[in-house]
């Protein structure tokens, strides 16, 4: 009994893919719910949302709604998992490194927590339990990846 406590199995890969599909189910939802809000009051935060890469308040709302939100989409159900995460990767960092970068940690500590969880998530990939993968299966079954011939 305790010897797994101290020395527990190595996952399975399907334990790993499950565990996948739940970080990126929940912590999906949980970021996405920050860009709804951002959509939902869209005019009000508009003037005086930040504009720290000097585009304009109005264009960096929407690119932080379009990470926070269709981004999210895709990070949840694993559509264009890695591309996907390189604009929520790049506004989280705004947010940690430049918007909030005078604030004490305690104010800007969950800015660095997704990113450290995104960036993880960028690394592991979407498992299992993703469109992605399901399209990658199938493109195997398919014999999509032709090798180009040289002569």
């Amino acid at each position: 009994m305790f010897k797994y406590l101290l020395f527990p199995k190595l996952p399975s890969s399907n334990t790993v893919s499950l565990l996948t599909l739940w970080t990126r189910i929940i912590i999906g939802m949980l970021f996405l719910n920050h860009g709804i809000e951002k959509w939902m009051n869209f005019s009000s935060m508009v003037e005086t949302f930040p504009d720290p890469l000097w585009l304009g308040s109005t264009i960096s709302l929407i690119l932080v709604i379009f990470a926070e939100v269709f981004c999210a989409f895709a990070f949840i159900f694993g559509i264009f998992f890695r591309i996907a995460l390189i604009p929520i990767i790049i506004s989280m960092s705004v947010a940690f490194f430049i918007v909030h970068n005078d604030l004490p940690l305690a104010s800007k500590e969950l800015a660095l927590i997704y990113l450290i969880i995104f960036i993880i998530c960028f690394i592991s990939g979407p498992g299992r339990y993703s469109v992605d993968h399901i399209m990658v299966r199938r493109c195997h079954k398919e014999n999509c990846y032709k090798e180009a011939e040289f002569e």
